[in-house]
C-alpha cells in the first residue's frame, strides 16, 4: 500500500466539512494517527456511551469502528467522500469499562481499485486486551 494521501490535519478538515455528524457532542472523537495503512482514533468517555449494566454499548463500538475504517481508507485513497461500508462484522470480546476512553486501531488488509478490506481492534482505556474485533469492507466509487 502506498503512503498516506491525507494527513491527520487534512482528514480532520475534510471530515468536519463533509461528515460533521461524526464529531457532534463536543468533538469527542479525535484522530491520533493515520498513515495510509493504519490509524488510531480515540473516543472520549461520556455517560451516553453506556448501556444498562454500565458497559460501553454495542452501537457506540460499531460506530467508532466504522468511522476508524473510513478514516484509514481516506488516508490511503484521499478525499473520496462516497466510499461506503458494504460489510461490517463485530465480535464483542469483553466489557468496555465505564469511565474509560475507547480506542480504535484500524488497519487496511487489502486495498483494491473498488474494494478495501480492513480490521479494527477496539480497546478500553489503557487495557491491552481488546473489547471488540471488527472486520469491514468498503466500496470505493469510480473517481
Amino acid at each position: 500500500m502506498a503512503e498516506a494521501k491525507m494527513s491527520v490535519a487534512e482528514l480532520e478538515a475534510f471530515l468536519h466539512a463533509e461528515f460533521p455528524q461524526a464529531f457532534t457532542q463536543g468533538g469527542d472523537i479525535t484522530i491520533e494517527h493515520a498513515d495510509g495503512k493504519s490509524c488510531r482514533l480515540r473516543q472520549r468517555f461520556h455517560d451516553r456511551m453506556l448501556r444498562p449494566g454500565g458497559t460501553v454499548s454495542g452501537p457506540t463500538l460499531m460506530a467508532l469502528a466504522d468511522f476508524a475504517m473510513y478514516v484509514v481508507l481516506l488516508s490511503a485513497i484521499g478525499p473520496v467522500g462516497l466510499a461506503v461500508t458494504t460489510n461490517l462484522n463485530i465480535n464483542f470480546l469483553r466489557k468496555g469499562a465505564p469511565g474509560q476512553d475507547v480506542l480504535a486501531e484500524a488497519r487496511l488488509l487489502k486495498l483494491g481499485k473498488r474494494l478495501a478490506v480492513g480490521e479494527v481492534t477496539l480497546l478500553s482505556g489503557g487495557e491491552p486486551d481488546p473489547i471488540a474485533h471488527v472486520t469491514a469492507t468498503y466500496s470505493i466509487p469510480n473517481t
